[in-house]
């Protein structure tokens, strides 16, 4: 079935023309309309970018902007496991750099990946204000650490064996 708008309805499209209902032509409910979006998914599909632009009247190339540009959205469905490394200035301060490369060495993908069978994930993460665990990571969503080198080879055996913390 083909939209007023030239679109294919399909369930998810009229799934997510349901959730943007309401939301105002315009940049204003632009994150509202992302959030409510991934709220659903767990992610935003590609596919839902031309309903959000074409429901808040704005260029698809300014949707997937503000996607891209604030780190908790994702494209992507999120890995079983997800580690959020930590970013901030007291993580960097305490070794988080090492944390970080050690993660992606070990879980063999870089920050804002996920392994090629979706079992772990790397995101970046934003200071959440634990900063007396730092360096840290948040493994679906709990602080671990102070973390070191050591620590976190252990931390990726385990969460490869399937143990999360």
């Amino acid at each position: 079935m083909t939209s007023a708008h030239g679109g294919t309805n399909t369930e998810a499209t009229l799934e997510v023309a349901a959730l943007l209902d309401g939301l105002l032509p315009g940049e204003g409910d632009l994150l509202e309309g992302l959030h409510r979006i991934q709220h659903r998914f767990s992610y935003i599909p590609r596919e839902a970018i031309p309903g959000v632009a074409r429901h808040l009247r704005l260029p698809e190339a300014r949707v997937f902007g503000a996607i891209t540009f604030y780190s908790e959205f994702r494209l992507t469905p999120p890995a079983e496991t997800v580690v959020s490394w930590c970013s901030g200035a007291a993580c960097f301060i305490q070794g988080g750099a090492n944390v970080r490369l050690v993660l992606e060495n070990l879980i063999g993908c870089d920050i804002g990946e996920s392994t090629p069978d979706n079992k772990l994930g790397l995101h970046l993460g934003q200071c959440n204000g634990t900063c007396h665990t730092a360096p840290q990571v948040w493994v679906n969503g709990k602080v671990v650490g102070p973390l070191d080198a050591t620590k976190t080879v252990e931390l990726v055996r385990d969460l490869k064996e399937g143990k999360l913390p």
